[in-house]
């Protein structure tokens, strides 16, 4: 697991190593950025179904890894489609929030994180407390990875995103007051 988190997070960097010169740098190319974005998210979604494939064959095949007890292994397998799903879209997610971050669109990340944890823990108590067990958290925890996921996409492909946006007013340097 330690493997896939390196490996997802390694989406993030990358844009947020090579997006900034693309986006207000001297040689500003935004049809370059939006194309590796692009790319990014191909090769994230394509990443991230082979994880989520890898990711749920072993329990499935060979619960016994992890434990013996069949109560667990079939709470396990009630979890399998959610995790999957959440597995899938992850690298993706990854790749639109370096997208952002390289943008400097902080307020929205902030803002948009918030209220899809808030959101996320909302429903994991709705879960919990109408009897739906851990598949249902695992859904909440999907519902939350799909709800970034589209809301930094719509960001990101919106006129007014950095990735569209010719203004280059929110690039300006400004001097900082000594404290």
């Amino acid at each position: 697991m330690a493997c896939v988190q390196y490996g997802v997070n390694l989406f993030s960097q990358t844009a947020q190593s090579f997006m900034p010169e693309l986006i207000y740098g001297i040689n500003r190319n935004l049809s370059k950025a939006r194309i590796l974005l692009s790319s990014l998210v191909i090769i994230g979604a394509t990443l991230g179904l082979v994880l989520g494939i890898v990711g749920t064959s072993v329990p499935w095949f060979f619960p016994n890894i992890f434990t013996p007890d069949q109560t667990v292994v079939q709470e396990m397998h009630k979890v399998l489609i959610p995790y999957f799903i959440a597995l899938s879209v992850s690298p993706g997610t990854h790749s639109l929030d370096g997208a952002l971050l390289a943008g400097r669109d902080l307020k929205f990340i902030s803002l948009s994180t918030f209220g899809c944890f808030s959101l996320g823990a909302v429903l994991l108590i709705l879960a919990r407390n109408g009897g739906y067990g851990l598949p249902g958290c695992w859904f909440a925890l999907v519902g939350f990875q799909w709800v970034r996921f589209f809301l930094n996409l719509q960001r990101l492909l919106s006129p007014d995103g950095v990735l569209y946006s010719e203004d280059m007013s929110r690039y300006n340097l400004e001097k900082l007051k000594e404290a």
